[in-house]
């Protein structure tokens, strides 16, 4: 046997002969096989979903001055909005928000040629997105929503008064009236016909995002696997800035602030 220790303890594991290894891989690869046949199918299951025609206009603050939705389509028929938590009185986004992004510029040398642009959404101003583009190094398209109720509109932002009335929704069901929070993450995608008409097709909040996050899926092919504390998922990101031994990471990074949760049940990004 050999020991193993991860934040839920130190465990046996059991060693085997090659042979023994084999067989046991070989009855997982079933079931690996099994699961992505069921993902296939969920996936065309997405794409059936009916769509919701888009009428109320929306605009945006970008590098290129005020542009519409339809402009941020940057002459392809769909378009991927992440919804990033980044409010306009904070003076850095969401570190888990940086973490799910540090992925995103890689996308661009290829989904451009699936007839698809994406795009990060913010309601800080656009001053704000950009000196904190600039600190982590980012290239991809990240534009504020600043004056505009996108954000409200596809559930990903909260004024205080939605959540008193209990009329606040995220990840479809009600927040909690205790809750503190004014932003959450989320995925949103659009498609846009050629007659120029825009449709909303899809959203995912909280877990769904994590099919975004390539270094998930990494050390999900692990043996400790994500090894985070048991519930308190990603305590110990920071932004990649930030991390011991980077150029701006202290030896003992200091532990970004958490994002203000409401009590239990919480709308955590590890629940659905």
């Amino acid at each position: 046997m050999a020991k193993i220790t991860t934040h839920s303890g130190t465990r046996e594991h059991p060693v085997v002969s090659r042979e023994e290894w084999l067989r046991a891989r070989r009855a997982l690869l079933q079931e690996e096989k099994d699961f992505f046949r069921a993902h296939d199918r969920l996936k065309e299951r997405r794409r059936e979903l009916p769509w919701v025609r888009l009428d109320k206009p929306y605009s945006f603050v970008t590098e290129q001055g005020r542009r519409s939705l339809a402009e941020l389509f940057d002459g392809k028929s769909q378009l991927i909005v992440y919804h990033f938590m980044f409010g306009p009185a904070s003076e850095a986004g969401c570190a888990h928000c940086s973490f799910w992004a540090d992925h995103y510029d890689g996308i661009n040398h290829h989904i451009g040629q699936r007839d698809t642009t994406f795009v990060a959404v913010s309601r800080a101003p656009l001053a704000k997105l950009r000196a904190f583009k600039k600190r982590l190094g980012w290239k991809f398209n990240w534009v504020s929503s600043q004056g505009s109720e996108f954000n409200y509109d596809f559930q990903a932002s909260f004024t205080p008064e939605q959540i008193a009335r209990g009329e606040a929704v995220y990840n479809f069901a009600p927040v909690p009236k205790d809750a503190r929070m004014a932003d959450r993450e989320g995925v949103s995608a659009f498609f846009k016909d050629d007659s120029g008409a825009l449709y909303h097709t899809y959203s995912t909040f909280a877990r769904g995002i994590d099919l975004l996050n390539t270094t998930y899926n990494f050390l999900d092919l692990t043996a400790k696997g994500r090894d985070e504390h048991p519930g308190s998922a990603q305590d110990w990101v920071r932004y990649h800035d930030r991390y011991a031994g980077t150029a701006s990471g202290a030896s003992a990074p200091r532990k970004p602030a958490r994002r203000k949760v409401p009590s239990k049940p919480a709308a955590r990004r590890r629940r659905r």
